[in-house]
């Protein structure tokens, strides 16, 4: 007991050193707050018009439009993201600005970000959903630590790279943009799912909307999976019209995910997972989630996970050996321009999402990184302390939460092993 009273003596001045070596080495990373239109100077760049429906709080800051706070009522947008030629950018790839104002010619950049009331959000669909080959609507619920922004450039940079023709609706719930708000995140999804359900009953009653299809990622996967159990308990099914639902590198507990199954009923839409079993933000948040495996992290040819697929018709894609995206492994499926296509092609054209049509060099979507523990957590800190190395924003919260971590009176050498943890993380970044 001694020992650990002498800790505590010096524990505030380890926090400290960390928070000061953190905010000192962390690197740059793009601009934020990107929001602000400029002028369409770029005739050979695309636009991509996005729906936005959203449950964020609406941001006083210039550039960020809403923020990672919750609101009391969902908001509605309309935003326009000029997308460079692929001269300049590889396909599966957000060219962020390196500096503002963004330049259409060689970055992403946005033209128009306007707010709507709801009778102006559904004009929009209306006109978007007559304009669509097929009358479709493709609804995308991003993932844990995506801030406002990230989350408009991704889904846009889907659009694009996927040829879809759907009308495109992002909706973006309260996530606060860091790995260490994994706790605040989650929470957020289930304050979000009432609002996801309502979108949903609309397009299932909206007789121009002939076809849906969801693609979620990461926590997003929770959120719309809730919501679309909400709408079946209520509805007693899911509408035919909603076709298809790809749930990529789900952060769902295996066992959730058979009740929800189960809850949603027989007739279901076609669903398609893409696991990867090297996923290391996964393999957090199982750490986290008691040690029960996550849904986008499973050996999709081992008992009984085999067996419960067929069962329920749902469709697996395997990434395992694909070597794309983040340092984590969370994001193989937003980067490959094969994988992108072949998402379009089976929301325009009806195709089925297998491994036998995609194979071992193909890849697919990314929209956020990792799962951590709550944020104050000390074995959260130990865990993400790596992962703050390769994540701007993490670098910038660990300092808030290791001082709360203290002052909270988490035992005194737990903290400082999370202090060393991330000074042991920064001395080895790559």
């Amino acid at each position: 007991m001694g020992r650990r009273n002498n800790a505590g003596g010096c524990c505030v001045q380890r926090v400290l050193l960390c928070a000061l070596v953190f905010v000192l080495t962390g690197c740059g990373g793009h601009p934020k707050d990107v929001l602000t239109p400029v002028a369409d100077t770029s005739p050979k760049s695309t636009k991509v018009n996005l729906l936005i429906m959203t449950t964020r709080s609406r941001s006083a800051v210039p550039g960020e439009m809403f923020n990672g706070e919750r609101a009391l009522t969902p908001a509605f947008a309309d935003i326009t993201v000029s997308i460079p030629p692929e001269s300049v950018r590889k396909k599966g790839e957000v060219s962020w600005p390196k500096r503002l104002p963004s330049n259409p010619a060689t970055d992403f950049a946005t033209l128009k970000a306007d707010d709507l009331n709801i009778d102006e959000a559904k004009r929009w669909l209306s006109a978007s959903v007559r304009k669509s080959p097929d009358h479709s609507v493709l609804v995308f619920v991003h993932g844990f630590n995506n801030r406002f922004e990230d989350s408009v450039y991704r889904f846009a940079q889907i659009v694009q790279d996927s040829s879809v023709h759907s009308a495109p609706v992002l909706v973006t719930w309260p996530s606060r943009g860091s790995l260490l708000a994994y706790g605040y995140d989650r929470e957020s999804t289930n304050y979000t799912r009432n609002a996801l359900e309502t979108l949903f009953q609309y397009l299932a009653r909206d007789p121009e909307v002939k076809e849906v299809s969801i693609l979620a990622h990461s926590m997003g996967n929770w959120l719309a999976l809730e919501s679309l159990r909400q709408m079946a308990i209520r509805n007693g099914r899911l509408p035919a019209k909603f076709k298809n639902v790809m749930l990529a590198a789900p952060d769902v507990d295996v066992d959730v995910f058979s009740q929800q199954i189960v809850d949603i009923g027989k007739q279901h839409p076609q669903f398609t997972l893409f696991v990867s079993r090297d996923d290391r933000a996964l393999a957090v948040s199982r750490r986290v989630w008691g040690n029960v495996s996550r849904l986008g992290a499973i050996d999709p040819e081992q008992s009984p996970y085999k067996e419960e697929l067929e069962i329920n018709k749902i469709n697996v894609i395997d990434l395992t050996k694909v070597k794309e995206g983040d340092r984590l492994h969370h994001s193989k499926f937003a980067e490959s321009p094969e994988i992108v296509r072949l998402i379009g092609s089976r929301i325009s054209e009806g195709q089925t999402l297998t491994d036998n049509t995609v194979g071992l060099g193909d890849h697919i979507l990314d929209a956020t990184v990792g799962s951590a523990a709550a944020a104050g957590h000390a074995v959260g800190l130990i865990l993400t302390a790596p992962v703050a190395v390769v994540d701007q924003n993490s670098r910038h919260n660990y300092a808030d939460h290791l001082a709360a971590l203290a002052s909270n009176g988490q035992p005194a050498r737990t903290a400082a092993t999370a202090c060393e943890a991330g000074r042991r993380a920064q001395n080895c970044r790559p």
